[in-house]
């Protein structure tokens, strides 16, 4: 399968007395894209700033393609993290970064990169620090997805820029994904709107791992049941419910840790099942561990 992997294990990273990451331990397998999913601070960044050695690790390791990355030619020219905006010639056109690029890394492709440029409507003549938020942001994806690298690390990229834009982004980083397949882990928030994307996720919280699973997976660990109101309570009672509504005599109850009859035992109660979107898990699993931090 095309695409780096990565390996990490018991990673701690600290900033004087901040630990941003303690004792973390994943693996993003090669040729997937992956969620790192986690609410702001939750250590996603430093995370990809060791695994593109930006950053050393206070402890622990981190193997990409099963090579440490710090001081490697070979992992760092197939490895290309973008963060917010870019990491950009601010003060060169937006056509001098490109050509920078394509001098510099073999998978980059110009044409592909000068296209995304009228996608997003982009100057080339323009400069990164005369850009709105937003209009720099779509040129980190640029960046990005027409580098093609077999690491691709995109953290937060999608910020200021709007809706329109975003979904185009995701558009064109699936079916360019499809085409040349490699490794690329989106780092977001916005969970809703990039789960379609995902075959695994990992989700970090307060700098630790909460879970590690394919969507899928994580997907189908959530249930929600439909039905009388007397026959919804009777179907919860001793599981662990995340959401309640109720509308007169009807509810409907959102459950974690669904079991194999589940579904049986529902339609066998006169209840109609369905799915729980991932963004609703992610924030089960984050208020969780939240209130589990406050305990």
């Amino acid at each position: 399968m095309s695409g780096f992997g990565v390996e990490v294990r018991d990673l701690t990273v600290r900033y004087g007395s901040t630990t941003a990451l303690d004792r973390v331990s994943f693996s993003i397998r090669p040729g997937v894209i992956t969620g790192l999913l986690g609410r702001n601070g939750s250590g996603k960044t430093t995370a990809l700033s060791v695994t593109a050695a930006f950053r050393r690790p206070t402890s622990g390791t981190v193997l990409v393609d099963g090579e440490a990355p710090w001081e490697n030619a070979r992992v760092l020219g197939g490895t290309c993290l973008v963060r917010e905006s870019g990491d950009v010639m601010p003060d060169r056109s937006l056509r001098d970064t490109l050509g920078f690029l394509q001098d510099r890394r073999a998978t980059f492709d110009r044409t592909f990169a000068d296209s995304l440029l009228d996608l997003f409507e982009l100057d080339p003549t323009s400069r990164p620090d005369r850009l709105s938020r937003g209009k720099r942001s779509a040129f980190g994806v640029v960046v990005g997805i027409a580098g093609r690298t077999p690491l691709t690390l995109l953290d937060e990229v999608h910020l200021g820029m709007d809706a329109p834009s975003r979904y185009a982004f995701y558009d064109t980083l699936l079916a360019d994904w499809l085409a040349h397949p490699r490794t690329i882990v989106l780092s977001s928030h916005l969970i809703g709107e990039i789960e379609r994307l995902l075959e695994d996720v990992v989700v970090l919280d307060r700098g630790s791992v909460l879970t590690v699973a394919d969507a899928d997976t994580l997907r189908a660990s959530g249930l929600t049941v439909t039905g009388p109101l007397e026959a919804v309570s009777a179907f919860v009672a001793d599981r662990d419910v995340v959401a309640r509504q109720q509308l007169g005599r009807t509810a409907q109850a959102t459950v974690v840790g669904a079991r194999s009859d589940d579904r049986e035992r529902a339609r066998a109660a006169g209840l109609e099942t369905g799915p729980v979107a991932l963004q609703d898990l992610f924030v089960h699993l984050t208020d969780r561990a939240t209130t589990e931090v406050a305990r």
